[in-house]
């Protein structure tokens, strides 16, 4: 047989031996760079180009011979194969929401030619840049003259008022990177460009803010307000599919709803062991006056990361590997991050909240109790080890390649999880006062998937959310406003906040696939699970048990129990 020396045979063959991890390894650079280089999310040329290239690499992968790969090549291919769909997916629905707020940007078009021909190192014209922007100015004013004048009359949603608000921000500081590139550098570029330029950057400014003020309504010196962007039905069903989730949204409340009713029963038990009978609520209160004195929560943290270690090590529960034990560092919140995250963070170190100087009075009595003793024992297990500290530390280390899949139902589905198990084992010590603690954070999660399907489906307003933290979970104001605008700024995946429960509940029931069985050892199950790294659960119990599997997998697991 002559062989095919032809590029596309070469091309071919190298296909063939391409392991998946190269090529995962290999998209993940690709897609690194072309986001780098087409950053904007209304760019016409970076919504073609993504696809283009998603496109192409989905075609490589379902040309390969899924049969020939062991197991775990084949989990692999079903990972990147999802990933590819769900990027294109996300691409579609960004496609739709610029389409909704495009009445806003009539600009935009000869902005991003400038910026997008700098990045390309294209030969500037500056007569025919400040024509641009003169051109630009003039769509600019008249956008703000309609906002203005007849806002009535423009007829838009708020959340696609506020992505254009966000839009026009983004393109404001592209452009300014566009001109500081050139300014200074090329003297006739100064002599036409500086002038329009900066009416331009005014005007944008200016633009942004009416439109939050008037088509949004948040009132100038109120920019904390949450807006949120409700993905709808289709968006909920595109990202539940790529968690290779097996449940509706309308199931996935449900399942929130039942874990909800089971919570309010634990907190009654623990709330007559303290003797406030069936008055939860009051315990709670109780619980939260239970706090340090200023300046000693962080020896507070100290101690409780040396007893969660002291503990998974002493009960053989996970491996701890010396570095990661002895090698973390604890940061204190800024009162400005506490509005969005006003209880700690963790992962490779730990970010403490607790109030500063400079807070007023009522600020300070809320983050103190929403910080207490009790919260806080749940919350550094939770952070630290055996959660996302020891997590971060094993996935930098054994198929760091799969980060790429990370989801919240693996990484906080992980960290959530330990709260069950730590739960469930009465080698845990646990007075009433923890339990308030532990099933407040518990409530909070199932509440989390309420809140933030319902508002995705459009039932919930981000005020119905808040009150739902204060009236039903027992949030500080302040700490309930500041998990809301967190969850629904944008910076997170729509399910992300579902993922806690969800994820913890996937892994608790395969743990009792795998360990309650005897099929494995709880520390044999727990250090598998972190090396195998990111995946949806579903993908993690297939590999674990070494299950059957096709290149059209589909997620059918049914992980709970109605």
């Amino acid at each position: 047989m002559v062989s095919d020396t032809s590029p596309r045979g070469i091309a071919k063959k190298h296909a063939q031996v391409d392991t998946m991890r190269n090529r995962i390894e290999r998209v993940t650079e690709d897609l690194k760079d072309l986001n780098a280089f087409y950053p904007m999310r209304i760019s016409p040329r970076r919504t073609r180009k993504l696809k283009e290239y998603l496109t192409s690499e989905l075609e490589s992968l379902q040309s390969q011979p899924f049969d020939r790969y062991d197991q775990q090549g084949k989990i692999d291919y079903l990972l990147l194969r999802n990933y590819l769909e769900r990027q294109l997916r996300d691409l579609q629905l960004d496609y739709k929401q610029n389409q909704k707020s495009a009445p806003l940007l009539p600009f935009a078009d000869g902005l991003l030619e400038l910026c997008e021909a700098r990045t390309k190192a294209e030969r500037i014209l500056p007569q025919s840049a400040a024509q641009k922007l003169f051109e630009a100015n003039a769509e600019i004013k008249s956008v703000i003259d309609r906002v203005e004048r007849k806002p009535n009359d423009i007829h838009i949603e708020k959340t696609s008022a506020f992505r254009a608000a966000q839009d026009i921000d983004s393109l404001q500081a592209s452009l300014k990177e566009w001109f500081d590139f050139y300014s200074g550098y090329d003297p006739m570029f100064d002599w036409w460009v500086a002038q329009p330029y900066g009416v331009v950057d005014k005007s944008l400014k200016e633009t942004s803010k009416i439109i939050r003020n008037i088509l949004v309504g948040i009132d100038p010196g109120k920019e904390d307000t949450i807006v949120g962007n409700p993905i709808g039905l289709d968006g909920l069903l595109s990202e539940i599919s790529a968690e290779s989730i097996a449940y509706t949204p309308e199931e996935l409340i449900s399942i929130g709803e039942k874990e909800f009713k089971w919570c309010i029963n634990e907190l009654k038990k623990a709330s007559r062991m303290m003797g406030f009978q069936d008055d939860w609520k009051q315990a709670l209160e109780e619980v939260k006056k239970d706090v340090v004195e200023p300046g000693k929560q962080t020896e507070l943290v100290r101690d409780l990361v040396r007893e969660a270690i002291s503990f998974v090590e002493e009960n053989q529960l996970v491996t701890v590997p010396t570095i990661a034990k002895e090698n973390w560092q604890m940061f204190m919140m800024s009162p400005e991050r506490q509005k969005v995250n006003p209880f700690f963070l963790g992962g490779e170190s730990i970010i403490v909240s607790y109030p500063t100087g400079e807070m007023d009075h009522e600020a300070k009595l809320m983050s103190m109790r929403g910080n207490n003793i009790h919260f806080s024992r749940a919350t550094v297990f939770h952070e630290m080890i055996p959660g996302h500290h020891l997590q971060m530390h094993v996935i930098a280390r054994s198929r760091p390649y799969r980060r790429l899949f990370d989801t919240p139902f693996w990484i906080e589905g992980w960290a959530l999880y330990w709260e069950f198990v730590l739960w469930n084992d009465d080698r845990f010590s646990k007075t009433p006062q923890n339990r308030i603690g532990m099933l407040f954070w518990r409530l909070h999660r199932c509440a989390r998937i309420i809140f933030s399907i319902q508002f995705h489906l459009g039932q919930m307003s981000p005020q119905e959310c808040i009150d739902l933290l204060i009236d039903e979970v027992g949030h500080e104001r302040a700490t309930a406003e500041g998990e809301v605008r967190r969850s629904l700024n944008g910076d997170y995946s729509p399910l992300y906040q579902a993922g806690y429960m969800l994820g913890a509940l996937q892994i608790y029931s395969l743990r009792k696939e795998v360990v309650e069985t005897g099929q494995m050892t709880e520390k044999d199950f727990h250090d598998r699970f972190l090396r195998e790294n990111c995946m949806p659960i579903e993908l993690m119990r297939a590999l674990i048990q070494d299950q059957p599997l096709s290149c059209n997998h589909a997620p059918s697991w049914k992980f709970y129990s109605f």
